[in-house]
């Protein structure tokens, strides 16, 4: 299982972290704010997290970032302390991270210091609403790699009234639900096997691009 560290806890690092932990990932949250970290534990957001400084060296280097695999930098409002964590994180040996970037400027001097992907949260979400309007059966929510992102995806047809069990879409399909959104609005994480599929169920899932391409094509 690979390592994921995830820094600066604002709608879009919480966000991030939430997605990884509910897909069973091991995750490491950081913020600098004591009660934004404790409040993300005691909500069960993620339940490895701490309280420290990201642009110390020598904290992350206590915290062993060099046996991670993966490193998001969540911070935005402070472009310093971004690119000094950045920074530190590819010194350290972070094998790959993704930046947040609030400006092309700022993309650009995170490429630069060697961030392995740049992130702009409000075009991607401008991308997003887009894509649900052209491909209203799935919706990307966040993509690591092409072999790894979080879709969403409207029950096909041929899934209704089976169990998860029934479906089998690990085996079928290399893909895990790891939520199930109803059509009134309830959330249903980490469904059980013996869940039924109904009419208007969306269903959160972890996979590979080709794969939720197939999911998609399923009527």
């Amino acid at each position: 299982m690979r390592q994921f560290i995830v820094i600066g806890l604002g709608r879009f690092g919480t966000s991030i972290a939430q997605t990884l932990y509910n897909a069973g990932e091991n995750v490491l949250a950081i913020d600098e704010n004591e009660e934004m970290v404790q409040e993300i534990v005691d909500n069960e957001i993620v339940s490895n997290a701490v309280c420290c400084d990201a642009t110390d060296e020598k904290a992350l280097r206590d915290l062993g970032v060099n046996n991670f695999d993966v490193a998001f930098v969540c911070i935005g409002g402070n472009i310093q302390a971004s690119i000094l964590i950045t920074l530190t994180l590819k010194e350290l040996g972070v094998k790959r991270v993704v930046a947040k970037a609030v400006s092309l400027p700022h993309g650009k001097v995170l490429h630069k210091i060697g961030a392995d992907e740049i992130v702009y949260p409000e075009n991607f979400m401008g991308v997003r609403v887009a894509h649900a309007e052209m491909e209203p059966n799935i919706i990307e929510h966040l993509k690591f790699s092409e072999n790894f992102l979080i879709v969403e995806i409207k029950t096909p047809e041929i899934f209704l009234n089976k169990t998860l069990k029934e479906i089998e879409l690990r085996k079928r399909y290399r893909a895990n639900i790891i939520a199930i959104i109803k059509s009134s609005g309830k959330e249903e994480v980490s469904p059980s096997a013996d869940y039924i599929l109904e009419n208007g169920d969306t269903l959160i899932v972890a996979t590979d691009a080709k794969t939720a391409k197939e999911l998609h094509e399923l009527k």
